[in-house]
């Protein structure tokens, strides 16, 4: 009796063993032992069974991947939202702003499997996702969950100069002004297209972390386009500031016009694509005023401008304070106020002769008109001789007074 009790013990047990087995591994019914008299039913018919069980399991469970997940925030409209589904299909995707809107568009791959979008998202903006999984058993289900895209305080853009369509001279740089600082330098360039019609090899040279100005190793070739494309929509510039839009922009340059400006003659030379064209007199600043050297670019032009002795810091009842006026044939040159322009008439005297302006080149006004009609925005202005140091990079565009070997910088 004892050893029959132990033996129908024996046999509970190894059913147990069994069972836990099966609970834990999935063991299916070719595996079970011989010993195990009653069979188990199959499963097969029946497409409800997702579970591991006895039998090998007719249906696998569907695994979703989904981007971006249930709630989150800040998502960047550029990495653009998709759904995959293993072991299902998709269908009926639908990715729409809560707030009301179109409906974004989106394939879903040939398989089923996978949706992705096809139109880039809007920033500041909250999405609801909804779509329907079925699973190897046709059975459906409809799920839905929301995201918010990256909100306006954490938007960036830049500026480009020159501005697209700009016909500019060969002496202007390419300006890049950022909305936020930009951490990765190195890649943000990389990621930048320049496009130049004559070949020329440019360089960058960033001034802060927003601010950068690329240019080759001489002035633009006459007649160049030059093409600036920078993908900065979905860009991260750190600090999770995200682009909000590309910015693109063309310029091309006329010939190569140059002002030579030279203290010991008194003269200016202006030569069109190396030619001579032009010879005028000229006066510049005075000892206390000297003329800026080296190179400067014709900033803006204005054909009457209004000149002001406070701009240079100078109030009434101070050595070479003067009344408000207005300037004729004014071609702005530095940030501070140094212009080519007609000089007032008490100077024309002095034209060819002396210095008496406060740092201005001054001409006689037949010349000053020539220069203003003849020379645009970008024309490159040359000064020697004044014993002054040349215009620094950031007065205007003086970076062509920075060696070549040495302009690229981070």
């Amino acid at each position: 009796m004892g050893s029959q009790r132990k033996r129908k013990t024996g046999k509970i047990l190894g059913i147990m063993g069994i069972c836990a087995g099966v609970a834990a591994g999935g063991i299916g019914v070719a595996t079970a032992p011989r010993w195990l008299e009653t069979a188990v039913e199959s499963e097969a018919g029946s497409p409800q069974r997702t579970d591991a069980g006895p039998a090998s399991s007719v249906v696998k469970a569907v695994e979703l991947g989904i981007t971006p997940l249930d709630g989150a925030r800040e998502v960047n409209p550029a990495v653009g939202p998709s759904v995959k589904a293993v072991h299902g299909t998709l269908k009926g995707v639908e990715l729409v702003p809560v707030k009301g809107g179109m409906a974004i568009k989106g394939t879903i791959s040939g398989d089923g499997s996978t949706w992705s979008t096809l139109e880039p998202l809007k920033f500041n903006t909250e999405y609801r996702y909804g779509f329907t999984v079925v699973d190897g058993a046709g059975r459906e289900t409809r799920k839905t969950q929301t995201f918010t895209t990256v909100s306006t305080p954490n938007e960036a853009n830049a500026v480009l100069f020159p501005h697209d369509g700009s016909i500019m001279g060969s002496g202007q740089p390419i300006e890049i002004n950022f909305s936020e600082p930009v951490a990765d330098k190195a890649a943000m360039e990389l990621s930048v297209k320049i496009g130049v019609s004559s070949g020329q090899e440019v360089a960058w040279r960033w001034y802060s972390d927003q601010k950068v100005r690329i240019r080759p190793k001489t002035f633009w070739a006459a007649n160049t386009s030059v093409t600036m494309d920078l993908p900065l929509f979905g860009r991260d510039f750190g600090s999770g500031m995200i682009g909000n839009s590309n910015v693109k922009a063309t310029f091309t340059t006329g010939p190569q016009r140059i002002a030579v400006v030279d203290d010991a003659t008194k003269t200016m030379k202006v030569y069109f694509d190396g030619a001579l064209v032009k010879t005028a007199p000229v006066t510049l600043g005075s000892p206390d005023w000297l003329s800026p050297t080296g190179y400067a670019v014709i900033m803006e032009q204005e054909r009457h401008s209004k000149f002001n002795a406070g701009s240079i810091g100078l109030k009434p009842g101070d050595k070479g304070y003067y009344a408000p006026l207005v300037v004729e044939h004014a071609n702005r040159l530095t940030n501070s106020g140094v212009y080519v322009h007609q000089a007032l008439p008490s100077a024309y005297g002095a034209v060819g002769a002396s210095n008496v302006s406060h740092g201005c080149v001054g001409l006689l006004p037949a010349d000053a008109a020539w220069f203003f009609n003849n020379m645009r925005t970008g024309d490159v202005v040359q000064v020697l001789n004044t014993g002054a140091p040349a215009v620094e990079p950031l007065e205007g565009f003086g970076d062509w007074n920075i060696a070549w070997a040495s302009y690229a910088k981070r």
